[in-house]
């Protein structure tokens, strides 16, 4: 076992608790999650869809995936999508890319690391269109928190679209947290 390369690696993953989530940041939240809080969330999602859906899944691809998902922010940061909009077309994957290959280049699993992470990107199977939900929904779950515990109202424009999942248990979720929200809003009074 080449332990400098693994502690490397591990080091890369470290550096996701010290990455704060940007866009939350851009939107008024003083003391933003993460990106290792958000993988945390996507991971506890993830395995909580696979147990609410009726079909098998692969737990250890979905739980790969979730872990992977955001591993390219330690050394891109993160970088929100109104960012991402100012480039010019299809730079963000390349750029991932090249950070998950850099990163992983540490590990003697490499291969396995970039070949569960790719399989996320594609986002061509259940376990990775599950881990896409598991996203998203930790995203509107983390608003929702924003919103609630900081009354922070930046936050209007993730709900001003409906949001489509690809499993009905996710969007059955989301939509009660929609609902839950607009709630709260009508019981909150203005100040």
């Amino acid at each position: 076992m080449d332990s400098d390369r693994i502690l490397v690696l591990l080091l890369h993953g470290n550096q996701l608790k010290r990455t704060a989530r940007t866009g939350w940041a851009q939107r008024g939240i003083p003391a933003p999650e993460s990106v290792a809080d958000h993988s945390y969330g996507v991971i506890f999602c993830a395995l909580l869809l696979t147990q609410l859906i009726d079909q098998p899944f692969d737990l250890a691809a979905v739980l790969a995936m979730a872990t992977l998902h955001d591993l390219p922010e330690g050394l891109t940061t993160d970088i929100p999508a109104p960012v991402w909009a100012l480039f010019p077309e299809g730079p963000k994957g390349p750029a991932e890319r090249l950070a998950m290959e850099t990163i992983a280049s540490s590990a003697p699993a490499a291969a396995g690391l970039l070949d569960w992470w790719e399989a996320y990107r594609r986002n061509e199977s259940a376990e990775a269109q599950l881990v896409h939900d598991a996203d998203k929904l930790d995203q509107y779950l983390q608003a929702y928190v924003y919103h609630t515990h900081f009354g922070n109202r930046q936050l209007d424009e993730f709900w001003a679209v409906s949001r489509r999942y690809h499993f009905p248990e996710a969007q059955a979720l989301y939509e009660a947290l929609r609902s839950r929200r607009e709630s709260d809003i009508r019981q909150t009074p203005p100040t």
